[in-house]
């Protein structure tokens, strides 16, 4: 507990240090009350195995394509927390395009809502859709980007695809050029692989532009 204080000192201080960022708008936190009622029954629903003094509440300012600034939040794996404030942290100095980052429970908890809002989130207890195997978003240790611009598209049997979430059939050409795409050329990219994400774009089974997860 006191390495991990003395770790979010550090990096409260180094911020401060190399741009001039308020300590309430960058930062990691532990889940509050407030944020647990929150989050209970929703994101975090009943029977998850995962304890609340595992996750972490992160705060981090973006901008989204038409560069404007908004603050951002979300819940995360504490494994996963300091990654997550040094990329989005870089991201925001960079102006790197993010149009929304806002907790999954704003949606419900419901994944397809908050895709289609193109939310950038990450921790959910949910199984992966189609399948009883928890995601690792279950775990808080998978963020999912731009989720509309950068859908997950899987072939099915029938020759058909599946596309989540479903109005993101615009995006699933990545030859084409528009805005919050995610590719290899991509800034976002470059940092989550950096810091050992493996990315979903680069699956064999299915291709999940969004997902990056540890």
């Amino acid at each position: 507990m006191q390495r991990t204080k003395e770790l979010l000192l550090f990096f409260a201080l180094l911020l401060c240090s190399v741009m001039p960022l308020c300590a309430q708008d960058f930062g990691i936190f532990p889940i509050s009350d407030s944020l647990f009622t929150i989050m209970n029954g929703s994101s975090y629903k009943e029977g998850c195995p995962i304890s609340r003094s595992v996750l972490r509440y992160v705060r981090v300012k973006h901008y989204d394509a038409q560069g404007h600034e908004h603050q951002g939040e979300l819940v995360c794996n504490r494994q996963i927390a300091d990654d997550l404030l040094e990329i989005f942290t870089e991201l925001y100095r960079q102006r790197y395009p993010i149009e929304r980052m806002r907790l999954i429970d704003n949606y419900g908890a419901d994944d397809e809502r908050s895709m289609q809002a193109n939310n950038t989130s990450c921790f959910c207890f949910r199984p992966v859709t189609g399948s009883t195997k928890l995601s690792a978003h279950a775990r808080g240790m998978a963020v999912d980007v731009n989720p509309l611009y950068n859908p997950c598209v899987r072939h099915k049997r029938d020759g058909s695809l599946s596309i989540q979430p479903e109005t993101a059939k615009p995006y699933i050409n990545r030859h084409a050029d528009f805005d919050y795409k995610i590719d290899r050329h991509d800034l976002c990219y470059r940092l989550f692989t950096q810091h050992g994400f493996q990315w979903g774009g680069e699956w064999r089974s299915l291709k999940d532009y969004q997902h990056f997860e540890k």
